[in-house]
């Protein structure tokens, strides 16, 4: 069924878009976090498939599990819970990079092929979204339907940009700080074109999101690999812990001024 949401009565009061939204508002901080996420996504990830040995396929079926009952709690969750919406976002970002790891040496499809097969994942995804919605906005989501998409939406997008940034470093040769600088180049040229042209703002977004992976999966990698990889060979539970200490913190701040106002229930269908 497409839901058509165009009677759907316009929201009163100044902070309504955010009273009704089952996602994070688009700021600074969502960045930062979204990048801290990826970062800690990286490194939890190895830490399960490297440090404990487990393999990536018994890697896979953990994060896999805890990723779905995490997405159920958010989907089926009527009002917009920070710390269960950043906990299904790194539980993304750990499952892609187990599902990129996975595609490479498991399977043997390479990272370039691994890359072809969620790109046309995440396309698939999109298309369908669009052609139930017509829209491809992240923000205000108020529907379990399109929040559904988005999920989906995510987890290829995660796992596209770890592929991308194994890319550069396992395959290009570039070193972790060379695959840092391009992601932020890329980063960087969307930043310029959300504020000085008119290109949709929804494609901008989906852009930045495919490329802030790579970014923090590449300085995770910068913090936990050997140094003679060009790594600080720091400790992965070390650099997790660190990891999402930080993004605890930025949480706490972002969140305080309008904690009263998001915690207010939707309607969802």
């Amino acid at each position: 069924m497409i839901l058509d949401r165009s009677h759907e009565p316009a929201p009163a009061g100044k902070h309504a878009a955010r009273a009704v939204s089952k996602v994070a508002t688009v700021t600074l901080a969502f960045w930062i976090m979204k990048i801290l996420a990826t970062t800690l996504g990286e490194t939890a990830g190895d830490f399960l498939s490297m440090t404990l040995d487990l393999g990536y396929y018994v890697s896979l079926a953990i994060t896999f599990g805890l990723l779905a009952i995490v997405l159920v709690a958010q989907i089926r969750s009527t009002t917009y819970h920070p710390v269960l919406f950043w906990t299904a976002i790194v539980a993304t970002t750990t499952a892609g990079t187990e599902v990129s790891d996975m595609m490479d040496r498991s399977l043997g499809l390479g990272y370039l092929w691994g890359a072809v097969l969620l790109v046309s994942g995440l396309a698939a995804t999109l298309a369908v979204w669009w052609w139930r919605e017509r829209d491809l906005r992240v923000y205000p989501i108020r529907q379990r339907e399109t929040e559904t998409m988005f999920w989906i939406a995510v987890v290829f997008s995660n796992s596209l940009g770890t592929a991308f940034g194994d890319f550069l470093t396992s395959t290009l040769g570039l070193s972790y700080i060379e695959g840092a600088l391009v992601t932020t180049g890329v980063i960087g040229v969307v930043a310029v074109l959300h504020s000085a042209t008119r290109l949709s703002h929804v494609l901008l977004f989906w852009v930045a999101f495919i490329f802030t992976r790579p970014f923090g999966a590449t300085f995770g990698d910068l913090l936990t690999k050997p140094t003679d990889s060009g790594g600080l060979s720091l400790p992965r539970e070390f650099a997790s812990l660190v990891t999402l200490a930080l993004l605890a913190l930025v949480l706490f701040l972002s969140t305080q001024p309008a904690e009263r106002v998001q915690r207010q229930p939707v309607k969802t269908q």
